[in-house]
């Protein structure tokens, strides 16, 4: 019941008050300075809270978070390298879905691990900041597989989506 009415009572426009626009444009170009290091594609999607029905039926950030991938095509990579970041504040829970074409490589530890060092930012009020250094250390792992080589084309777009 408590997470129910965490979700009824967490309003999309809430996104804005945890992430001005301001925030939003640095995340932006957050994501356009790293994918200059790589040839993955990542992504960055906000979501304040579930339908009362996705909550009755308990579906997690997880499941969630699997959903919005496919929903945004950031599968739809040419090396299957897209990463999504998703963020549902109701349940102050983040999630990183990588791709098949990376997820192998990098392994489920270093996702879990980019999580928490973001939560531990989030609990002390930095959102963007623990999302700027989620992005830093993501580009990091996709650098190691993925470098950047030149005539690289932008697949997906840098710009944060709210969900």
């Amino acid at each position: 019941m408590s997470r129910l009415l965490k979700h009824l009572f967490t309003p999309r426009w809430k996104v804005s008050s945890y992430f001005p626009e301001k925030d939003m444009q640095e995340i932006q170009q957050a994501i356009a300075s790293s994918e200059k290091k790589h040839r993955a594609e990542l992504c960055f999607a906000v979501e304040a809270s579930l339908d009362p029905i996705h909550v009755i039926k308990k579906v997690n950030a997880r499941q969630r978070s699997l959903k919005v991938f496919g929903d945004l095509r950031v599968w739809d990579t040419e090396e299957n390298n897209g990463v999504l970041i998703y963020l549902l504040l109701a349940d102050r829970d983040i999630e990183i879905v990588a791709d098949r074409g990376i997820y192998k490589l990098a392994g489920e530890g270093a996702w879990e691990k980019i999580c928490q060092e973001m939560e531990a930012s989030f609990r002390s009020g930095k959102y963007k900041e623990g999302v700027i250094a989620g992005i830093a250390r993501i580009t990091e792992i996709l650098a190691g597989f993925f470098p950047y080589r030149e005539g690289d084309k932008n697949e997906l777009s840098d710009k944060p989506v709210i969900l």
